[in-house]
């Protein structure tokens, strides 16, 4: 959906440079897959400026194809596991790290509480977990 305010030239030039940069597909092997995911990384990652409609448009399709690559090849195991064990999973596939994990939860020392087993996931950590490896936030729970 266009944003009301933005002109539509803005959108599509915005949108079409990266799909020139990595094209908007089904991913094909394990390379594809990690420029996906540092090219996704990059614009959830982006604080300032915020993402224009187009790399809000750009970045939802990304993450359909990242996902359902994932889900093909490198399915999160059935095995129940903690959050902890969950959270720890997911960075680890992303190549993330507790400084990586604070800028996501917007504070580092409730990473490193967190992956030192000192602290619990809050709902509003959950919520940003969910959005940032696009999962369903009852994994964690």
């Amino acid at each position: 959906m266009r944003h009301p305010k933005m002109p539509v030239a803005e959108i599509a030039d915005d949108y079409l440079k990266l799909i020139r940069r990595f094209p908007l597909r089904r991913l094909r092997g394990d390379v594809d897959h990690g420029e996906a995911v540092r090219i996704l990384a990059r614009l959830i990652g982006r604080n300032q400026p915020r993402l224009s409609a187009g790399e809000r448009d750009y970045a939802d399709a990304l993450g359909f194809f990242v996902q359902e690559y994932d889900e093909r090849f490198h399915p999160f195991p059935r095995k129940k596991r903690t959050p902890l064990q969950a959270l720890t999973y997911l960075m680890k596939q992303n190549d993330m790290n507790s400084e990586s994990l604070g800028k996501v939860l917007g504070n580092k020392t409730a990473a490193s509480l967190v992956l030192n087993g000192k602290r619990e996931l809050s709902k509003a950590h959950i919520r940003k977990l969910a959005d940032r490896f696009k999962v369903d936030p009852g994994l964690f729970f």
